[in-house]
């Protein structure tokens, strides 16, 4: 069996989750490589997929919406993982919990792939990846830095593995 792990990124800490979750999912026996969408062409290869989006204004990144058009009749009978990775700032802020909402597009892509499941992770801003003026506003706000939780990735993807391994068809 071998898992397909991709994630749409912009500066590179949603990608870095996906690692994290290819990693797990291959100390637990099950066979995984992590692909960024845009390189995935077919999915006919992989026993199972989980994909996943930084998300922006709301919605996940064009290059994993893409991959889901692209192959929209390769997912059906094919267990999928969704992830995404968006809300930055304190746990408890309003403006943190807002960002934690489901992505729009999630249920069309939901549709789509017939995942099992979906996922919201915190993220990562650094201030070297914003504008001064943005870098203000983030300061401000306190909605700067890694809010990536690792143990949370980890069991997520053990849980993942475990349904894999418990059923012989995924």
């Amino acid at each position: 069996m071998t898992v397909l792990v991709t994630a749409a990124t912009k500066n590179g800490s949603t990608v870095e989750i996906a690692r994290a979750i290819g990693a797990a999912l291959t100390e637990r026996g099950v066979a995984a490589v992590v692909v960024p969408p845009d390189e995935v062409r077919d999915i006919g290869g992989y026993d199972a997929v989980v994909l996943g989006s930084a998300v922006y204004s709301g919605h996940w990144m064009p290059a994993a919406t893409a991959l889901v058009e692209r192959c929209s009749d390769a997912w059906a009978g094919r267990p999928v993982w969704l992830f995404s990775s968006g809300p930055i700032g304190k746990p408890g802020r309003s403006l943190t919990e807002k960002m934690g909402a489901d992505p729009v597009d999630l249920p069309t892509i939901r549709a789509v792939t017939g995942a099992r499941e979906h996922r919201m992770f915190p993220g990562k801003l650094d201030r070297k990846d914003v504008g001064p003026v943005q870098r203000i506003g983030l300061a401000l706000f306190g909605m700067q830095g890694d809010f990536r939780n690792w143990d949370a990735v980890r069991t997520w993807s053990g849980d993942i593995a475990n349904t894999l391994q418990e059923t012989p068809t995924g």
